[in-house]
């Protein structure tokens, strides 16, 4: 087993999202948990530095300097890159990466990882999603369905707080909500034109990961409600949001069963050929460019899902020369991701007695509704959609104004017009052979490890679905009464929805999949993937909270194996 100070009962890799929930179980059940983590450090409420600022504070104003901006592309690219928040993103000229096909690849190498800047919406999957496959004849099918998952979704939901409205809908099955918010007047009169018109059609809130309502498992965590500010990329000083580094990191440490291994940069997966098991893994010290070894009966894969493909594909062994696992060779294949590119607007001239007051974390949203009793466009699976209406601001006139006359038109600011509305489309994209990440054949990076490499790309049912999205909306947003309608594809990317998923992906069958359904390798059973490297297929859901049920159910399997001896 090695350095008995380097051996552990579970060594979990990467301490984001799914990471600090299996530290998490690990720990409340006794176990002695390695947490690794190949960035720095960030200390719930001691490491959001800029959480407090106003905005006159920031040295830009908000926006990122021209000359970073201009190193960094793709993550300038990333809707919450901004100058409070800068320092959680992984900048571009210190990870490079290969792209065949161009790929925007969002990053955050800390303690917590990307659930610090996330957008925090929280889905639940129906048997629409575990089935897709089976039924449309893409992907192979899930080894789970929805009634596996559904008690693991409550557990998670409670304890990382969730709000939402019991909306009853077979597509999008309710959860353990706290109080939510409520829709704006227009996003209710769109909601009452959706309804009237469209039997398979709803308008809901979209559920998000905030504290309305504190439960007493919230104030034991030490988490305050949310204060609707919306600056939830600098890291909550109220814990008024889900991240790792208010809820499952320090609750693993509560236990002392944790120990949090920070700079270590995952370069491979241990194999034993004798035992046939997985006995540790190798790390690289961020700084140091040291290597340690640890070692653990039980590991869990948890880096993200395109760095959960790079370890196992670096796990090499005469056993498994190909990447840990692959005896299928199909590791890092099946890639697939969220099609965000769509988009639509328009104006509304009702309703102008009323506006808006305060903030909130997310707005309107329609689960998907086409081909989901059957198969009715010309291309498989399908789309849901954000909604959001508010009030337009008229920006007072300066020019060629001065004194008395300039401060009367300023204090004009407040001034509304019309009602601005919006939606965007997140489409299911469909998992091929086609979309990859490999390993670079030469390049590497400064601690040895190969670059990654992407080859994905939209497709034709990705077109089709977009021109469906276009003719949809356009056709509700008419029939809603609103006006100066615009529809507009950013093609952007793929990566840049965050939303990457796949090339560990789970299956009933060894020569077609990787993971069983307790997530656990085919070909190596104590190490187990629960990030989105697992994932069989897209959905049109948010996916991080199936991520963390996921883990959780996993995580006390694996627990179970133990005491039973069978890992």
């Amino acid at each position: 087993m090695g350095d008995t100070k380097n051996s552990f009962e579970a060594i979990v890799i990467g301490s984001g999202m799914s990471g600090g929930w299996a530290a998490k179980e690990f720990c409340e059940k006794g176990l002695k948990t390695l947490l690794l983590e190949r960035g720095r450090q960030v200390e719930h409420l001691k490491d959001y530095p800029t959480t407090n600022m106003q905005p006159w504070e920031f040295k830009h104003r908000g926006q990122v300097p021209y000359t970073i901006s201009k190193d960094n592309p793709v993550i300038s690219r990333c809707y919450a890159y901004k100058e409070d928040a800068m320092h959680f993103f992984t900048k571009d000229t210190e990870h490079p990466y290969e792209q065949e096909k161009p790929f925007d690849w969002i990053r955050g190498y800390q303690v917590g990882g990307k659930s610090i800047m996330w957008a925090r919406q929280t889905q639940r999957w129906s048997d629409f999603d575990f089935e897709g496959p089976a039924r449309d004849g893409f992907a192979v099918d899930w080894p789970i369905r929805y009634k596996d998952l559904a008690p693991w979704y409550s557990y998670v939901e409670k304890f990382a707080g969730i709000s939402g409205n019991k909306d009853g809908l077979d597509t999008l099955p309710d959860g353990e909500f706290l109080p939510a918010w409520e829709l704006t007047c227009v996003e209710n009169h769109f909601k009452d034109i959706v309804s009237k018109n469209y039997a398979d059609r709803h308008v809901i809130y979209a559920r998000c990961a905030h504290v309305t309502s504190p439960e007493p498992i919230h104030i034991e965590q030490g988490r305050g409600q949310c204060q609707t500010r919306n600056l939830c990329q600098r890291g909550c000083p109220f814990g008024g949001y889900f991240n790792a580094n208010s809820t499952t990191i320090p609750w693993a440490q509560k236990t002392g069963n944790l120990t949090l291994r920070t700079d270590a940069v995952v370069h491979s997966i241990i194999f034993d050929d004798t035992t046939q098991k997985a006995t540790g893994v190798r790390i690289i010290d961020a700084h140091t460019k040291q290597t340690t070894e640890y070692f653990a009966p039980v590991i869990f894969v948890n880096a993200g899902a395109i760095n959960t493909n790079l370890i196992l594909l670096n796990s090499v062994s005469k056993r498994f020369p190909n990447g840990l696992g692959n005896d299928a060779g199909i590791l890092g294949k099946y890639f697939a991701f969220h099609n965000y590119r769509a988009r639509i607007t328009a104006e509304y001239d009702g309703m102008l007695e009323s506006t808006t007051e305060g903030g909130r974390p997310t707005g309107a949203y329609m689960p998907r509704f086409r081909n989901v009793h059957k198969q009715e466009t010309d291309f498989l699976r399908g789309y849901a959609t954000t909604f959001s209406a508010g009030r337009q601001t008229i920006d007072p006139v300066i020019d060629g104004l001065a004194g008395e006359e300039l401060k009367r038109s300023l204090l004009n600011v407040q001034k509304t017009g019309r009602w601005s509305v919006g939606s965007q489309c997140m489409g299911e994209t469909i998992p091929k052979i086609t979309n990859y990440v490999s390993l670079s054949e030469s390049k590497k990076d400064e601690w040895g490890m190969p670059l990654i490499n992407f080859s994905v790309a939209y497709d034709d049912n990705d077109e089709k679905m977009i021109k469906d999205f276009f003719q949809q909306y356009t056709e509700m947003y008419t029939k809603a009464g609103f006006t100066n309608i615009k529809v507009s594809d950013s093609k952007q990317a793929p990566g840049l929805d965050i939303h990457e998923m796949g090339g560990v992906r789970m299956g009933k069958d060894p020569k077609t999949s990787l993971l069983n359904e307790w997530n656990q390798l085919h070909a190596c059973k104590n190490v187990f993937v629960t990030d989105g490297a697992c994932m069989t297929s897209t959905s049109t859901q948010n996916p991080s909270l199936t991520y963390m049920a996921l883990t959780a159910r996993a995580a006390n399997h694996a627990v179970e194996l133990l005491k039973k001896g069978e890992l």
